[in-house]
């Protein structure tokens, strides 16, 4: 698994996944929103962190210089 993500598009996605769990876990939102800061929130954490999008290698984008 190749990274396709730069250290600038990681960095945000790792600051954005961090504010969205912590956004849902703090019940600021409520119901199904919760649900939705939680999931996106750990999907560009764990996204941030790896390194690697699958929807990036889907579309075929890289930022990785």
């Amino acid at each position: 698994m190749k990274h396709n993500e730069g250290r600038t598009d990681r960095i945000i996605r790792i600051v954005l996944g961090i504010i969205l769990l912590i956004l849902g876990i703090a019940v600021i939102a409520t119901g199904w929103l919760e649900w939705i800061f939680v999931a996106l929130g750990a999907i560009l954490l764990i996204t941030g962190i790896v390194g690697f999008c699958p929807l990036y290698a889907l579309l075929k984008i890289n930022t990785n210089k």
